[in-house]
């Protein structure tokens, strides 16, 4: 039985490790049915991953970064869009702590939950006598399909116009899912559009969003040096770096595992693996996966070390993470991509997993906090002492 954080990180990664040949087994059937396998949740869950960013008054693990990390890396090594929605889970779920102790109870009451978000402002918040009632769609809702709250982003409406913006947590049931998630890439995350409609939102479950981003919100118990008080974007980051450096390390292990046998077609190589370019290109990769995952190392130990001092990271220290994250998600990719360059023509069947590995990589590299340039502009904007222009840090 697990009783301590120390014997619940142990447990979740070896559960979890176990997993990923299931995991990747079910990988077509994710990319085909352009959602999860219902058995990939209930494995995860069963290994107590969407218990690991909730906190232990309320009867989860509360498992530090590296931890957390460390197992999300595992499950997208078996499969990127299970490894995808688990991160958006367990790091959404990390955001509920910082709304009031009300809100926390409410959400965290089972111990372990699942939470998607819209974190781009898709609705409206109008003010009525004990909450709001929102009004709006959010697109790219990674997870809502088996989540049980969504936090959604959306501004609020004053008398006279917007007055801010709010983040709100609403149950999945209180929200209509759209059938529109028709991709070429992160099929299997199903991140269709959510609509609420008229959805009254009760006061405490609603939290102004620069308050939130800060770590500022009234009436938490759970403040000061805990441990667990990381600052919100830099977790974001972080986590999804931990997905990306095993997306790579899946891509890694696919390739040797066709290696074997495989001549180089119109030449006379017999044993592909004997080539001198295939020595270089896979230890090119192998290098570009360790860089990565040294980078995220890093950040994840700076990231806990201000939160174990009860403070937040410098700007400097913010936007550092932001493009040395968007640095490493560029490496890992073109790990993947050398890979996949490297594995000749019959790459592209669907039966290959590498093929959908390399779509996957491609297509969340994609998503705007993730993107390299955006990144590092601000990164060398700071870097210069120029003010970032970008409150995303």
């Amino acid at each position: 039985m697990v009783t301590t954080i120390e014997d619940a990180r142990p447990a979740v990664l070896e559960a979890v490790r176990d997993l990923v040949p299931t995991l990747r087994a079910n990988g077509a059937e994710a990319d085909a049915n352009g959602w999860l396998p219902q058995e990939n949740i209930d494995l995860l869950e069963k290994a107590g991953v969407f218990g690991m960013a909730v906190p232990r008054r309320f009867g989860g693990l509360d498992l530090p970064l590296a931890e957390k990390a460390a197992v999300l890396t595992e499950i997208a090594r078996g499969c990127p869009s299970t490894g995808w929605v688990s991160m958006v889970w367990v790091s959404t779920a990390w955001m509920v702590s910082l709304y009031p102790d009300k809100a926390q109870e409410e959400i965290f009451g089972s111990g372990a939950v699942r939470v998607s978000g819209g974190f781009t402002p898709g609705g409206t918040l109008t003010p009525v006598d004990g909450g709001y009632r929102l009004n709006g769609t959010w697109r790219f809702n990674t997870g809502s399909k088996a989540a049980d709250w969504n936090m959604m982003a959306a501004i609020v409406e004053g008398p006279d116009g917007p007055v801010g913006e709010a983040v709100a947590l609403v149950p999945l049931s209180d929200m209509t899912l759209a059938d529109d998630w028709d991709v070429s890439a992160a099929r299997g995350t199903g991140s269709v559009s959510s609509t609420a409609t008229d959805v009254f939102i009760p006061a405490h479950r609603v939290a102004d969003a620069e308050r939130a981003v800060l770590g500022t919100l009234d009436d938490r118990s759970n403040t000061g040096a805990t441990g667990r008080n990381y600052c919100l974007y830099p977790l974001v980051l972080a986590e999804s770096l931990a997905a990306f450096v095993g997306m790579a390390r899946g891509a890694y292990d696919l390739f040797l595992g066709r290696l074997a046998g495989r001549g180089i077609s119109y030449s006379s190589w017999t044993d592909q693996s004997a080539h001198p370019l295939t020595h270089v290109q896979l230890a090119t990769a192998a290098n570009k996966i360790t860089a990565a995952d040294a980078m995220l190392e890093r950040m994840v130990a700076l990231i806990q070390r201000r939160a174990d001092e009860g403070v937040q990271p410098t700007w400097e220290e913010r936007a550092d993470i932001r493009g040395q994250s968007a640095f490493a998600i560029q490496m890992a990719k073109e790990a993947v991509d050398l890979l996949y360059s490297a594995s000749g023509a019959t790459v592209i069947a669907r039966n290959v997993p590498l093929q959908r590995f390399q779509r996957d990589v491609q297509g969340m590299a994609q998503h705007g906090l993730l993107n390299a340039a955006t990144s590092l502009e601000v990164q060398g904007r700071v870097l210069l002492g120029l003010d970032p222009q970008n409150y995303f840090l």
